[in-house]
């Protein structure tokens, strides 16, 4: 089952600082998530000014209980950074072209 996650981050006064610290972890789980095939996609949200203040990201897991236990060991959710996170079911059509080759994104540069 694939899931669209919108995680939205804290907006007091250390948000900021609070991504940066986990980001290292989150990066690093994130890329044992796309090796095993659980996380398809995913891409920072940015404010007006193009400071990262969320997340979304496309998963695939056998079920919802699953895509729960990621949650609970998500250097995010564990570094309290994500503070708002919905979880929307999703049927991703084709899902081989969700994503091209390197060269395919370099040319659009």
């Amino acid at each position: 089952m694939q899931f669209v996650v919108i995680s939205l981050d804290g907006n007091d006064g250390e948000a900021i600082e609070r991504r940066a610290k986990y980001r290292p972890a989150h990066i690093e789980y994130g890329e044992k998530m796309r090796q095993a095939g659980t996380m398809w996609y995913g891409a920072a949200l940015t404010d007006g000014n193009g400071n990262m203040n969320g997340s979304m990201i496309l998963v695939n897991f056998p079920s919802r209980k699953e895509l729960d236990k990621w949650l609970e060991e998500e250097p995010y959710v564990l570094g309290e950074v994500w503070k708002d996170i919905k979880v929307y079911p999703a049927n991703v059509r084709d899902p081989w072209q969700y994503s091209q080759s390197k060269d395919w994104f370099e040319r659009l540069a």
